[in-house]
């Protein structure tokens, strides 16, 4: 398949004598004199004392930042804590909601901010901000908290913003939750540390730090990332005030159990997340298939089991989990006019026999899908893939 790739060359990279490195911080190539060096030192110096005094003001009368300040924030005061995570327990539809691009692989808020509207018309209650289907492993953390920062500002009031600010780094994972805090996300969605894998001793100490910073879903995902949290982890994890759930991929018995124990979840596979919430008792889902269908999602979280409803749907979520996520979901919401045909590598379009069977299924369920109108199988020459943005 022959897609259009715009790669960007070295020279391209590099402007005024500044080149861009991979945590997004400019590093300069040539020597500045003495002078400037001690001048730029001094300067350094006097922001470093500011930022100090602005930290401890804020901590001193409890204000948590601006969106425009990143600023270290304290913790969330106890009673505003525990009010957000009773909100969260009952929010039943949560989108894990797919970040769009423009040609030059720099977010697009327009089509962003229009797709979320459509998400909150059609009944979604929370979004995933910068997870894995919203491609936060290919952003730096600059424009992972700019987006929450937008997404709080533009829709914080209609619909809970849980933002992805986990990490396999401990320390990491606290500065990116703080940020997020301080610009005014509801919640964060926290993952076990992955590759690097830890002990359980570990697990319960990593996740207890990030907890005590405010309201958290905690994610298991063993396909992703090779280590179960256990049940007892995760009920040693549950009496903490800031525990939201648990968002559970490893299937209904597993969420049936933790919801004997009064331990809320929310399913993390689409084709199991109805049965999930009616037969095994969890709160709702977080979907990724609701970025497509979420009317239909809506109605399966309701509070009457929509059986019917929920086998018409298979084959397509089937389809959108064919290869990889976020894979076959930005495939579609390319497909539907949703989102411009603008890939961050590693991830690629489906191939046009694949688009082919998703225009049939989509095509099929009708008027649920957001974009059916414009819906189309595509060509590959239309698709950008983006090695450097």
């Amino acid at each position: 398949m022959r897609l259009d790739t715009q790669v960007l060359n070295g020279r391209a990279r590099t402007a005024a004598g500044l080149r861009q490195s991979r945590g997004g911080q400019s590093v300069l190539h040539h020597h500045n004199t003495s002078v400037m060096m001690h001048h730029n030192a001094r300067q350094q110096q006097q922001q470093r004392q500011k930022k100090k005094q602005r930290q401890q003001q804020q901590r001193e009368s409890g204000v948590r930042g601006s969106p425009a300040c990143f600023a270290t924030a304290a913790p969330m005061k106890d009673a505003e804590s525990v009010s957000m995570v009773e909100q969260l327990q009952k929010t039943r539809l949560i989108t894990a909601i797919k970040t769009p691009y423009l040609e030059n692989g720099k977010f697009d808020l327009k089509a962003y901010d229009r797709f979320l509207e459509k998400q909150i018309e059609n009944g979604v209650e929370g979004v995933i901000v910068g997870g894995t289907t919203g491609e936060g492993q290919l952003m730096s953390w600059d424009e992972h908290i700019m987006l929450i920062a937008h997404t709080v500002n533009a829709f914080g009031h209609d619909i809970k913003v849980i933002g992805n600010t986990g990490s396999n780094s401990t320390r990491e994972a606290l500065h990116a939750t703080d940020q997020g805090f301080n610009v005014g996300m509801h919640a964060s969605l926290q993952i076990n540390p992955y590759y690097g894998k830890t002990s359980e001793d570990g697990l319960r100490e990593h996740f207890r730090r990030v907890l005590d910073m405010g309201p958290a879903m905690i994610y298991n995902v063993p396909p992703r990332t090779g280590q179960d949290i256990t049940t007892e982890i995760m009920e040693s994890l549950a009496v903490h005030e800031n525990f939201i759930g648990v968002k559970e991929c490893m299937g209904n018995e597993r969420i049936a159990y933790y919801t004997s124990k009064g331990i809320k979840c929310w399913s993390g596979n689409d084709d199991e997340a109805h049965d999930a919430r009616h037969q095994a008792g969890a709160v709702g889902v977080v979907s990724v298939a609701s970025n497509v269908i979420p009317s239909i999602f809506s109605k399966l979280m309701g509070a009457k089991a929509q059986p019917e409803l929920n086998e018409k749907v298979q084959d397509l979520i089937s389809w959108l989990f064919a290869e990889p996520n976020p894979i076959g979901v930005n495939t579609a919401l390319c497909m539907t006019g949703q989102v411009k045909p603008v890939y961050r590598l590693p991830y690629m379009p489906y191939n046009k026999q694949m688009r082919e069977e998703g225009y049939k299924l989509m095509k099929e369920i009708g008027e649920d899908i957001v974009g059916h109108e414009s819906l189309r199988v595509m060509e590959d020459s239309e698709f950008t893939v983006l090695d450097f943005f």
